[in-house]
């Protein structure tokens, strides 16, 4: 994934020696948990190859899970909000397998069987 602001501010931090500076860690607008600043990557609503600009702040596992079950196009197509993403059910099994781990969780995301070919 390219150098986004989310990143560079993090890598800023570390050359710093210091953590961010925030009121609360945001919400992750899929699952709900809060997303510690190690964690945080800017998802695009709209794919910037489809000439989307908007951001969201989601987990680091939540927005891998998105691009693990979507292709650019889909995500431009029909999957376009948040809310769009929740109405699928790939998407609304992983959040409530997810949402009671502890925010800092990590765990491998592997492509969908749908997005391999298979």
């Amino acid at each position: 994934m390219g150098s986004g602001r989310i990143k560079r501010k993090q890598r800023e931090a570390v050359l710093d020696g210091l953590q961010p500076v925030s009121q609360a860690d945001p919400l992750c607008p899929l699952c709900g948990r809060p997303v510690p600043p190690a964690q945080q990557e800017a998802h695009h609503l709209v794919p910037r190859s489809r000439g989307g600009t908007r951001t969201q702040v989601l987990h680091r596992i939540c927005h891998r899970q998105i691009h693990a079950l979507f292709s650019e196009t889909e995500l431009a197509r029909g999957f376009s909000t948040v809310d769009d993403l929740l109405a699928h059910p790939d998407i609304r099994r992983f959040v409530d397998w997810v949402r009671d781990k502890p925010p800092e969780f990590v765990e491998r995301t592997r492509r969908s069987k749908r997005r391999n070919g298979h």
